[in-house]
């Protein structure tokens, strides 16, 4: 899956030498499983991106390649959120794709459950006319037709919640209630959702309190700054330690994964990130 493919993905080529001496901080408290997501360093290779997350005190590496995932377990992280079989555009809202998607799903699934993922990522798909309500009751059957799979491998699927404001327009797992909705009539233990804190920021805002009233259904979180998805710092509108604190005060123990595009040295703002968060 080419995540993102839509946008410039960010990251110089050569790590800069101050990248590496800022790792040195003293180490996390680490009450907070912390990662990055690939895409957002794509032009780094993977292994030194690879050992410079584990030198900052990180867990997981998100929505990497199949190929990737050898470097990533080199250096004692873990592929997590792995690539699944739909796109964003089209997804699990239309039932003319589910025998596809199902097929798709088995050899990822096998091969998550391999490297020891948690989670496979999955989409609902544009609306293209179509009404939520209908879109959500061709997304349970679909996911009613992969758990199985789920259930057998122990890797849960998770469908993320995206803006169509701004970066996806016509998506349609856009809002809380819609994604929320649908994890309830699914309900199993083996579906949730990734609740995308910059994407939810610009449909509905009340982030920490739309965390704690629905965290059974959240199994993962991303990061990113808003406006402009870039760093999780003082030039955004979002309090990342008092997310991080609220995520940690409902149980959480799963993935908390930095999804912004940095504009300054790559490694040294994802420090800087993981640093922020350590709460």
């Amino acid at each position: 899956m080419k995540r993102r493919s839509f946008l410039p993905a960010a990251g110089a080529a050569v790590l800069a030498p101050q990248a590496f001496s800022a790792l040195q901080a003293a180490p996390l408290k680490g009450n907070l499983k912390q990662g990055a997501c690939r895409w957002c360093y794509d032009k780094i290779p993977i292994d030194d991106f690879a050992k410079a997350c584990a030198e900052a005190g990180l867990k997981n590496i998100d929505l990497a390649r199949k190929q990737d995932w050898p470097a990533i377990t080199k250096y004692g992280l873990r592929p997590t959120m792995v690539p699944g079989p739909t796109t964003i555009s089209d997804g699990l809202n239309r039932k003319e794709n589910h025998a596809q998607i199902a097929a798709r799903m088995k050899p990822m699934i096998e091969d998550a459950k391999a490297v020891g993922a948690p989670d496979i990522i999955v989409f609902s798909g544009n609306r293209k006319g179509m009404s939520d309500d209908e879109g959500l009751e061709n997304c349970v059957a679909g996911i009613r037709q992969l758990l199985p799979m789920a259930e057998a491998t122990g890797v849960r699927i998770v469908m993320e919640l995206l803006n169509s404001k701004v970066n996806h327009k016509d998506y349609m797992c856009d809002k809380s209630v819609w994604g929320v909705e649908l994890a309830r009539q699914v309900n199993s233990p083996m579906f949730g959702l990734l609740y995308d804190i910059y994407h939810m920021q610009i449909m509905e805002g009340d982030v920490i309190r739309t965390i704690k009233e629905n965290h059974k259904y959240y199994f993962h979180y991303h990061t990113g700054g808003n406006p402009g998805r870039n760093e999780i710092d003082e030039t955004q509108e979002l309090n990342y330690p008092a997310i991080a604190r609220a995520i940690l005060e409902t149980g959480y123990t799963g993935y908390f994964s930095h999804e912004f595009i940095p504009k300054r040295d790559p490694i040294t703002s994802l420090n800087e990130a993981t640093r922020l968060c350590d709460v």
